[in-house]
C-alpha cells in the first residue's frame, strides 16, 4: 500500500498527464479548424504571396459562387470545438490532494485530569454529534466538605505556571459572568459543584453552550475548580460579573481528546 507522498505524486502525475493531453487535443482541434477555414475559402496564391492578381471571368464566377455558399465546414468545426471543450469541463477529473478540503473528524469525547496542591479529579465531556448538548460528568476529591465550588472552562490550555496561566473564563461572545441557565453568561460558566461530607464532588449535567467541535470547541482549553463558591454574577460588584467571586484556583487540567 502506498504511503501518502507516493499517492500524492501518483495523482499529480495523472493530473499533469491529463493537462498535457488536453493541450494537445485543443491544439489539434485549433489546427484542424484553421485548415478547414482555409479550405472553405482558399485565398488566391498571388494574394498569399503579396502580389496583386488579375481577375478573370472564371475567377469572378468561382469567387461569387464560393462567397454565396455558407462555410458549413467552418461552422461544423466551430461547434465541434465548443462541444469538446464543454465535455472536458463536465467530465469528472481528479484534483491535487493539496487543493482538497478534508472534513474535520467529529469529536465525541474529551477528558480533563485535574490536579492541584491537594485536590485531584477527572472530568469527562461527551457529545453525541456536533450540535448536541455536551454531557459533563466527573469526580473531584479533597475539597472542603459540604460546600459549593466554582467550576469553569477557562480559555487557555497553558498550565506552564500552574492554574494561574489558564487564563480567564472561556468567553468568546464577550458576555458578563452568569449562571449556566442564564442567557447572558460566559460559555465556560458551569456554575458550582457540591461536595459531600468527605469532600468529594460527584456530578453529571448537560450544557447547551459547550461544544467539542467547531471553532468554539473547548478541546485544548482547561477546566478549573475554584476554592470558593461562584455567586453566579449576583454579587452586585464588578468582580461578580467577571469571575463570580469564586476565589482561588484549587485544581485544573487541560481538556484533551479521549482515547
Amino acid at each position: 500500500m502506498m504511503d501518502r507522498p507516493d499517492q500524492r505524486a501518483c495523482v499529480n502525475g495523472l493530473t499533469n498527464d491529463r493537462k498535457a493531453i488536453f493541450r494537445c487535443v485543443i491544439c489539434s482541434i485549433c489546427g484542424t479548424f484553421a485548415v478547414v477555414v482555409f479550405l472553405s475559402s482558399p485565398p488566391p496564391l498571388a494574394l498569399m504571396l503579396g502580389f496583386p492578381a488579375e481577375k478573370t471571368p472564371s475567377m469572378d464566377f468561382s469567387s461569387a459562387r464560393q462567397s454565396s455558399r455558407p462555410p458549413r465546414l467552418a461552422i461544423t468545426a466551430s461547434f465541434t470545438l465548443i462541444a469538446v471543450f464543454v465535455i472536458w469541463l463536465i467530465l469528472p477529473r481528479r484534483s491535487d490532494p493539496q487543493d482538497e478540503v478534508l472534513p474535520l473528524p467529529v469529536i465525541s469525547k474529551a477528558v480533563a485530569v485535574l490536579n492541584g496542591e491537594t485536590v485531584s479529579g477527572t472530568v469527562t465531556f461527551t457529545q453525541l454529534f456536533p450540535t448536541a448538548p455536551v454531557t459533563v460528568s466527573g469526580e473531584v476529591k479533597n475539597l472542603k466538605t459540604s460546600t459549593k465550588h466554582g467550576f469553569h472552562v477557562h480559555a487557555s490550555g497553558d498550565l506552564s505556571n500552574g492554574c494561574a496561566s489558564a487564563g480567564s473564563h472561556f468567553n468568546p461572545f464577550e458576555r458578563t459572568h452568569g449562571a449556566p441557565t442564564d442567557i447572558d453568561r460566559h460559555v465556560g460558566d458551569l456554575g458550582n459543584i457540591e461536595t459531600d461530607s468527605k469532600g468529594v464532588a460527584s456530578f453529571t449535567f448537560e450544557d447547551s453552550l459547550l461544544s467539542l467541535n467547531g471553532p468554539l470547541s473547548i478541546v485544548g482549553r482547561s477546566v478549573v475548580v475554584h476554592a470558593g463558591t461562584d455567586d453566579l454574577g449576583r454579587g452586585g460588584d464588578d468582580e461578580s460579573l467577571k469571575t463570580g467571586n469564586a476565589g482561588g484556583r484549587a485544581a485544573c487540567g487541560v481538556i484533551g481528546l479521549a482515547a
